[in-house]
């Protein structure tokens, strides 16, 4: 271990030297051109654990994940690079294609008031991402790049065009299918006189098409679909005053559907789509908004089949559990809670069509969630000197229902209407200033969550309650206490939990968190998930170091989710940017 962090300690302190001199380069010459960029690194020494039989410890216990990104500006054209070093191994659960130290990301790109033309890897998305995102969330492992061209014309601020060609990234390498897109936005509000009456209007379309050869599935003798699937996204947005509403339709053609051991079959195959539908009303203090969603057989990746690893335990794993080779981007629609105990169950979206075993069959999901935010005034009877914020949500989400074959796997679903229940989670939320010292939050939340169709295990019914205070000494210091309370049915039952967080100034800050599973049948699970930490920002310098256990489950980062297996050890994170 301390030769590890030795090594990094020397890293960081020649990486900063070469920062601050190509900045104050920069500046004296400034004429050509503007250096940046950033480092990031997070790392985990990895420790046995007496109390947590669960817990994973690899062979080499430190790992490490690391991103250097430098950009250079010159007038219209940015180029970029994006070195990735997982040394000696990438942090537990991560994609295993992510090993060793190499270039991850390049490209130039040339932009003007009309175009802006990039080659090498680039980010992209077409509407909500139904069918088709590229992005990066180092927190999940995801780094969906595609590396070729793109190329957007905007002859106007009322109009633009994208198209692309490329293939997507996976781990250092890219995967076996072709992808190229259009995708076409056009803001008629003008064009309609509609500011003059306090509206807004939008259309757009999408298409993008997935080529990937048979030769790559020789199992393939006559299939009942093609090489090329292709994809189209039909959107519009419309604001009238406070009120808005957006809806977007989405097709995929028919493609091949995955059996229970991942492969393809010749007659497996079903078309997919996806209708969204989101309405709502927002002034000050008043706010509601409503999503509607329905997806079938939407799953859709740049390269049909995973690929399959093994890991240091001999578990298996593809390439799907790590979020790799998806073509599309589905958040789940639900509210997304800060709670500790209200994210151990938490939902993803089911856009895949799964023949697990003859009771766990789905095509996809249906559901929706509904927002609502009031503030009762200041000097009311409720609202109190300055006023009481109260938060609604209400989020549900079924299987397509219809009728489902396992041998052959097979469906007919009806278009409307509910399956089988996944997910609900009710909430209300109350947050109250009672004076310039003083901040109280309560919560309580209602879930449902039936492990049974959403990757095995029991069907849970929680009840969770938090509450919380913040004194400010200060404009600078102050402290946050919250406490949590989960009664569960099913799974491991009861926890508590409890944080306390310290801010000293607005440079340093620790905390200390521990939620401790006591209601659970088995002994070995009633143990308590201690964690310690803090973070320091000095400019553009943060560090942060934690000590603590890691509960296993899911982790989720703007409603998208990957799995960690329980483990202990202290992590330490960096970043920086210059």
């Amino acid at each position: 271990m301390s030769i590890n962090f030795a090594k990094t300690s020397i890293l960081f302190v020649l990486v900063n030297f070469t920062f601050l001199h190509a900045q104050k380069t920069s500046e004296e010459k400034k004429d050509y051109g503007r250096f940046y960029g950033g480092l990031e690194s997070n790392m985990q020494y990895y420790v046995e654990d007496d109390g947590l039989e669960s817990a994973i410890v690899p062979d080499n216990p430190f790992r490490s994940n690391n991103y250097l990104y430098a950009n250079y500006n010159y007038k219209r054209w940015t180029a970029g690079i994006q070195v990735e070093a997982y040394e000696p191994n990438a942090l537990l659960n991560y994609n295993p294609q992510f090993k060793g130290t190499d270039l991850g990301i390049y490209y130039l790109n040339y932009k003007d008031e009309k175009w802006d033309i990039t080659i090498g890897h680039f980010y992209e998305q077409f509407g909500n991402g139904m069918i088709f995102r590229a992005w990066e969330d180092r927190a999940l492992g995801i780094n969906s790049a595609v590396r070729g061209a793109k190329v957007k014309f905007s002859p106007n601020y009322n109009i633009d065009f994208t198209a692309f060609y490329g293939r997507q990234r996976s781990g250092f390498s890219v995967t076996s299918g072709d992808l190229f897109g259009f995708d076409a936005n056009i803001f008629l509000a003008e064009y309609l006189n509609l500011y003059e009456k306090n509206q807004d209007l939008s259309l757009g379309f999408s298409y993008l098409g997935r080529h990937e050869s048979f030769e790559e599935y020789p199992q393939l003798q006559n299939p009942s679909f093609d090489e090329l699937t292709n994809a189209y996204s039909l959107r519009a947005d419309y604001l009238i005053g406070s009120f808005y509403a957006n809806a977007e339709v989405n097709y995929k053609s028919k493609d091949g559907i995955l059996n229970i051991q991942n492969r393809l079959s010749d007659n497996s195959a079903r078309s997919g789509n996806a209708v969204t539908f989101n309405f709502g009303y927002s002034q000050s203090g008043l706010g509601v908004d409503v999503s509607l969603r329905r997806m079938e057989n939407m799953g859709f990746y740049s390269q049909r089949e995973p690929s399959v690893f093994t890991d240091f335990q001999g578990e298996l794993s593809t390439s799907f559990d790590y979020l790799d080779t998806f073509v599309n981007f589905t958040p789940a629609l639900t509210k997304q809670h800060h709670s500790l105990l209200a994210n151990i169950y938490v939902f993803q979206a089911q856009q895949n069509t799964l023949f697990e075993d003859a009771q766990v069959m789905r095509a996809g999901e249906t559901g929706g969630q509904i927002d609502f935010f009031y503030k009762f005034k200041e000097d009311s009877f409720l609202g109190g000197k300055y006023g009481t914020h109260v938060y609604l949500n209400f989020s549900s989400w079924y299987n397509l229902p219809g009728v489902y074959t396992y041998n052959p796997p097979d469906y007919d679903v009806d278009f409307f209407g509910r399956g089988n229940k996944y997910f609900s989670d009710y909430s209300i939320e109350i947050k109250k200033k009672v004076d310039d010292s003083w901040h109280l939050g309560f919560n309580y939340i209602n879930q449902y969550y039936d492990q049974r169709l959403l990757g095995g295990g029991d069907l849970v019914r929680a009840d969770i309650i938090t509450s919380e205070a913040t004194y400010n000494f200060n404009s600078k210091q102050s402290i946050r206490v919250e406490l949590e309370k989960m009664w569960a049915v099913g799974d491991r039952e009861d926890w508590v939990g409890g944080t306390i967080e310290f801010n000293f100034n607005e440079n340093l800050s620790v905390y200390l968190w521990d939620i401790w599973n006591y209601g659970s049948k088995k002994e070995s699970e009633q143990v308590h998930y201690i964690n310690l930490g803090g973070a320091y920002r000095i400019g553009a310098y943060r560090i942060a170091l934690n000590y603590g256990r890691q509960r296993g489950g899911l982790v989720c980062v703007g409603g998208v989710c990957r799995f960690v297996p329980e483990s202990s050890g202290l992590t330490l994170n960096f970043n920086t940017s210059f």
